[in-house]
């Protein structure tokens, strides 16, 4: 599969696009932004410098992915979700020195205008609704939503939401609990 950029976006000198990844129209990628193999970039899309975006990942229309933000492989970002990057900005004091990093973990999903508040990490799998305002770590799997979002439940790594016994209705992956997340039974 080619790379394909559209002609409306600008992507700096020393950032990095794999092979297969599709940008769309009006983005930017700054330099020494790395973009895996087989992403989709939607419009309007800023990718920001030292930015990690792993293999096969999905990001919406209008979303920014600030400086010290990694998403591992397969992650999806919904329309116009935001990445926060400082905790307490301030226009007057300059503060990108204290930035906080925020790691997506592999196969999460992040719905449309949800906030992701600097410095936490997403788990595995973990399922972040539309709207959801995150100010804590996600767990492995979790199903969160809400002002500030609260775990309300788990999803597959397929998507779909458990049962009560921690089995995916759809494919028939059980798991069990592991921490405050889940993990797959063999």
């Amino acid at each position: 599969m080619e790379r394909f950029i559209h002609p409306s976006s600008i992507i700096d000198e020393g950032a990095h696009i794999g092979e297969g990844t599709h940008i769309w129209h009006f983005c930017h990628v700054m330099g020494s932004a790395v973009i895996g193999s087989g992403c989709n970039i939607g419009q309007n899309v800023y990718v920001d410098a030292h930015v990690r975006i792993g293999n096969a990942c999905k990001i919406q229309n209008n979303v920014s992915v600030y400086r010290h933000v990694t998403l591992e492989d397969e992650v999806f970002c919904g329309p116009s979700m935001v990445f926060t990057n400082v905790w307490n900005p301030r226009a007057a004091i300059r503060r990108m020195d204290e930035a906080r990093p925020t790691l997506v973990k592999r196969g999460a999903t992040i719905g449309a205008n949800a906030t992701i508040v600097c410095g936490v990490t997403i788990g595995r799998y973990a399922f972040v609704g539309a709207g959801a305002v995150v100010t804590h770590d996600v767990p492995d799997h979790a199903l969160i939503y809400g002002n500030p979002a609260r775990i309300r439940g788990y999803v597959c790594a397929c998507g779909e939401k458990l049962n009560r016994n921690l089995i995916c209705s759809s494919c028939g992956q059980a798991y069990r609990k592991e921490g405050e997340g889940l993990a797959p039974l063999v």
